[in-house]
């Protein structure tokens, strides 16, 4: 049986070939050139984008990020929201494998209108729904590659807002923090479903999975709780 987790990794990886020569035609086109003479400082006239300038972008990995340098943050949003900073880092580093460069991700929803933004990878419609009622109800989804407090702001509220519609017991062999992990990924219902001991699919296991494996990790960023 394939692992869904190798798969799903394997898609993003092609996910990411393709969003990462987008971000380099972006870039490019935003990059002002000379007749002829290169800028000062800059020896390489810019080119257009080409297998050996893409691996020398994947090279420096737009995505790569520590989720443990917002530990500060993730206590802070946590506490707000009255969630487990546990389950807002371990949640981050299930996100952290993919694209987190504004640019990378702007030009990435150029081609997937519906892809999420933010270092905690959250969809506009849910982000708008978080937001009501809360201190960044003026701040807008398209802020959220920006700005990555707001990111793990809008995921610890939301993480608080799924809780809200946990039953007080259900039968399934869940913790609470294991759905409320599945209903950050799959919606409200599905984990609604899962705590009445509906079966996640493949991606929801690995997700899961992948939780579990950064758990430990995400408790010595933050500090068990």
């Amino acid at each position: 049986m394939s692992d869904p987790r190798a798969s799903t990794r394997r898609r993003w990886i092609a996910v990411a070939v393709l969003a990462l020569a987008v971000y380099i035609i972006v870039r490019a086109a935003h990059t002002p050139q000379g007749d002829s003479t290169p800028p000062a400082g800059n020896s390489t006239p810019t080119a257009s984008p080409s297998a050996s300038a893409t691996a020398s972008a994947a090279s420096s990995s737009p995505s790569s990020y520590d989720p443990a340098d917002y530990a500060a943050q993730v206590r802070s949003r946590a506490r707000q929201a009255a969630v487990s900073g546990q389950l807002v880092m371990a949640i981050l580093y299930n996100e952290a494998y993919k694209p987190h460069d504004p640019a990378f991700e702007r030009a990435w929803q150029k081609l997937k209108p519906d892809a999420a933004f933010g270092i905690a990878d959250m969809h506009r419609a849910t982000f708008d729904e978080v937001k009501q009622g809360r201190d960044f109800a003026h701040q807008s989804w398209e802020h959220l590659p920006d700005d990555r407090d707001l990111a793990i702001e809008a995921e610890a509220w939301y993480l608080h807002d799924l809780a809200a519609r946990l039953p007080a017991t259900w039968p399934a062999p869940y913790t609470r923090n294991d759905l409320l992990a599945l209903g950050y990924n799959t919606g409200p219902a599905n984990m609604l479903a899962f705590a009445r001991g509906a079966t996640p699919g493949g991606q929801a296991r690995s997700y899961l999975d992948e939780l579990h494996a950064n758990w430990a990790k995400a408790g010595r960023a933050v500090g068990s709780d």
